[in-house]
């Protein structure tokens, strides 16, 4: 979240006008995250005020915002604990807003968790399995834009501007996932809708087993285990180091397998995509860092906190290529 498009009151109060949903009381720009402008939005309805989240679309299209929007009404009429769209008089999810497409949606109760325990991870590892459930029957196909195609064109994009050592790292890495892609193995893998970005700053908990997931715009149909792996290498390691907390891990993968039990080309795999997942968002901060957009509230995060991490799985899970074969 970010604020790269400024608004006025008057812009957003004729905008919110057919959601029926009350006057405009105050709005704020919210400073955390890279990709879209966001703003909390209090709105007064018959003497009653209630807190949304506004977010206008800096690179999504129109053409692609139905997965997403949809997605989450998808969840939480599944009682999966998401924040929900809101349709104007006209049932549409999504309208124009200083010439970009715009959504609110409901801002969902709690707070980040400022110190995770083994029983956060719990949750959250329950949650995502509930959630991979509930996604199954979801009508819209829409792949992880931010996948193995992407890494790939993104190689170029950010290259110039690594020493050579670390692009021959971001090299062989892509290299590896994009063999990795063509085994049976990888093949195997279960698919379906995943939120695909599920850092400790997109859950909210009212209490460590209470948590909700929030900022869905980089989900999409993937390998399930690829999900559960980005979210483990988030919430399940020793901040500084990158290297996994072994308590941590056992209770979100405890959790998360309860439900969803790990076939034999999950655990098989399970190495190279936890190099995937590092790998992913190595290359996205990369990207930010060195190629920043312009915004009113936007600090890009450290690209090097990923390359740790991807060097520590690539240690710990060095041959599985060779071991396919």
């Amino acid at each position: 979240m970010a604020v790269f498009t400024q608004i006025t009151p008057n812009e957003l109060a004729s905008w919110l006008e057919p959601l029926k949903l009350g006057t405009l009381v105050e709005f704020k720009g919210i400073a955390s995250g890279i990709e879209n402008s966001n703003f909390f939005v209090t709105l007064n309805d018959n003497s009653k005020t209630t807190d949304y989240v506004l977010t206008i679309f800096e690179v999504l299209t129109p053409e692609q915002l139905p997965f997403y929007l949809q997605l989450m009404q998808h969840l939480a009429d599944k009682n999966i604990p998401v924040p929900r769209p809101f349709a104007d008089n006209q049932g549409q999810l999504f309208r124009p807003l200083a010439g970009k497409p715009a959504a609110l949606v409901s801002k969902l109760s709690g707070q980040e968790a400022k110190e995770i325990t083994p029983a956060h991870c719990a949750s959250v590892g329950r949650t995502l399995a509930q959630l991979h459930h509930a996604g199954q029957d979801f009508a819209i196909h829409q792949p992880n834009l931010r996948g193995l195609d992407w890494w790939q064109q993104m190689e170029n994009k950010v290259s110039d501007f690594l020493p050579d050592h670390i692009a021959d790292l971001l090299r062989d890495e892509i290299a590896a996932q994009s063999a990795f892609a063509q085994t049976q193995t990888y093949k195997n893998l279960r698919m379906g809708v995943g939120h695909c970005d599920l850092f400790v700053d997109n859950v909210l908990f009212t209490s460590p087993d209470a948590p909700s997931f929030i900022d869905f715009y980089f989900a999409g149909v993937d390998r399930w285990l690829f999900d559960l792996a980005v979210t483990v290498n988030d919430w399940c390691i020793e901040r500084t180091t990158g290297e996994f907390l072994p308590e941590h891990l056992n209770a979100m993968m405890d959790a998360y397998t309860a439900i969803i039990p790990l076939t034999d080309d999950d655990k098989t795999a399970w190495g190279m995509m936890l190099r995937a997942a590092a790998l992913r968002f190595w290359i996205s901060r990369l990207y930010d860092f060195y190629r920043t957009r312009e915004a009113a509230m936007l600090t890009p995060k450290d690209p090097t906190h990923f390359e740790r991490i991807l060097k520590s799985r690539r240690a710990q899970f060095a041959t599985f290529i060779s071991e396919s074969h």
